[in-house]
C-alpha cells in the first residue's frame, strides 16, 4: 500500500511520541533492576545491539563467538518503518556496543542517544552519506524532510561497507580488549571477502550493452556511482512514496533512450509499482535487493545476496561473459536465466 508524504510525517510524529513513552518505561524498569550493566553479558560475551541487518551482519562476522547480537529489526521487516518497543529501548540502553546508521531509523537514533554505552558505531562516520535523493518532498538543501541527510544505503558499495567494517572491528577491540586480536583477524577476513566482491562487480559490469538500470527504489546510488552505472529510480529513497506523473514520464523516456529491458523491484516492499511500470513499457521485472533486511538469514547473507544482485544486473544490462574472481564460474548465463524467470 502506498503511503503519502503527509501520512508518513504523521507516522513519524506518532513514533517519536511512542518512543518517548517507551524510553520512560524502560528507564523505570532499569532503575527498578538497579539500572547498571557489566562490561559483558552474563554469558561472558559482548552484548551488541544492531539497528538492522547490514549492521547485524558486520557484528556477527567480526564478533563471531565473542559476541551476542540483537537485531532491532526482525527479518523481513522494512527498517524505515521500525517502531521500538519499551523492551527494545531497554535493550539499547543496556548494550555494551551499538551499531547503527544515523538518520535511517529516527526511533533508534533517539534510543541510542539515551544509552550510556561508550561503544557506539555510527556507519555514517566511517562512510559519509551522499545525496542521491529523488523524493518529491525535500528540504531547502535537497534532503528528504525528516530523513537522513543523504542516501543511507552505503552498504551497497562493498568498499564503503569495508570501511564501516573496519570501524566496527576497532570498536569491538576497545570494548573487549581481551579478544582484540580475534576482532582484528575477523575484520581482515571480512574485508578480504568484500574486496573480492568489489572485484567481481567491477569485472562483471565492465562491458555491458547499456549502463542504465531502472529500479522502483533509489537505493543503489552508491553502487551505480562506484561501478559507472546510471540508476533511474521510480521512487526516491523512501520505498513507499508515490511517484508523480512527471517522474513516471521521465522514467519512461530514460528507459526507451537507454535500451532498458528490466524494471527492478525489491524483496521487502510490494512489487506492484515495478510491475505496473514494466507492463506499461513492455519490459521484464527482476529483483535487485537493497539488503535492508534478509527474509531468511539461515539461507542467505550479505555476500550471497550481493552476488545474486550482480547476476541480475549483468542480465539486465546485457553484460558479456565474465569469470567470478571468487568461484571461477562464468556468471552471465546464470544471470540471464534468473532474470528472465521473473519476467
Amino acid at each position: 500500500m502506498m503511503i503519502g508524504q503527509s501520512r508518513r510525517r504523521t507516522l513519524r510524529a506518532r513514533r517519536t511520541a511512542a518512543l518517548a513513552a517507551a524510553a520512560l518505561t524502560a528507564s523505570l524498569a532499569l532503575t527498578a533492576c538497579g539500572g547498571s550493566s557489566s562490561a559483558k553479558g552474563t554469558d561472558g560475551k559482548l552484548n551488541v545491539v544492531a539497528s538492522f541487518y547490514p549492521m547485524e551482519f558486520l557484528a556477527q562476522q567480526i564478533g563471531k563467538d565473542h559476541v551476542s547480537v540483537t537485531d532491532l529489526t526482525a527479518p523481513g521487516v522494512e527498517p524505515h518503518d521500525l517502531e521500538l518497543t519499551a523492551k527494545q529501548v531497554a535493550t539499547v540502553q543496556k548494550a555494551d556496543a551499538i551499531l547503527y546508521l544515523k538518520g535511517l531509523q529516527p526511533t533508534v537514533d533517539q534510543a541510542v542517544g539515551q544509552s550510556s554505552s561508550k561503544h557506539k558505531v555510527d556507519a555514517t562516520a566511517a562512510s559519509p552519506l551522499v545525496d542521491h535523493h529523488l523524493d518529491a518532498e525535500t528540504s531547502g538543501d535537497g534532503h528528504q524532510s525528516g530523513g537522513p541527510a543523504g542516501d543511507p544505503h552505503v552498504w551497497l558499495d562493498p568498499t564503503r561497507y569495508a570501511a564501516i567494517a573496519r570501524s566496527v572491528g576497532d570498536e569491538f577491540a576497545k570494548a573487549d580488549p581481551s579478544h582484540a586480536e580475534d576482532y582484528r583477524k575477523n575484520t581482515d577476513e571480512l574485508v578480504t571477502k568484500l574486496t573480492a566482491l568489489d572485484q567481481d562487480f567491477a569485472n562483471g559490469l565492465k562491458s555491458t550493452r547499456t549502463r542504465t538500470f531502472v529500479t522502483s527504489h533509489a537505493a543503489f546510488g552508491y553502487l551505480a556511482d562506484h561501478y559507472g552505472l546510471t540508476q533511474v529510480a521510480v521512487n526516491g529513497v523512501d520505498p513507499e512514496s508515490e511517484p508523480t506523473p512527471a517522474r513516471l514520464a521521465e522514467v519512461q523516456k530514460a528507459a526507451k533512450d537507454n535500451g532498458v529491458t528490466t524494471v527492478f523491484f525489491e524483496t521487502l516492499v510490494s512489487p506492484k509499482l515495478a510491475e505496473t511500470v514494466a507492463k506499461d513499457l513492455g519490459l521484464k521485472t527482476a529483483v535487485l535487493d537493497p539488503l535492508e533486511g534478509v527474509k531468511d538469514p539461515s539461507k542467505d547473507d550479505y555476500l550471497t545476496v550481493m552476488k545474486q544482485n550482480l547476476a541480475n544486473l549483468q542480465a539486465a544490462l546485457g553484460a558479456t561473459a565474465t569469470t567470478d574472481a571468487t568461484t571461477g564460474a562464468t556468471a552471465t548465463a546464470t544471470a540471464t536465466a534468473d532474470a528472465t524467470a521473473t519476467s
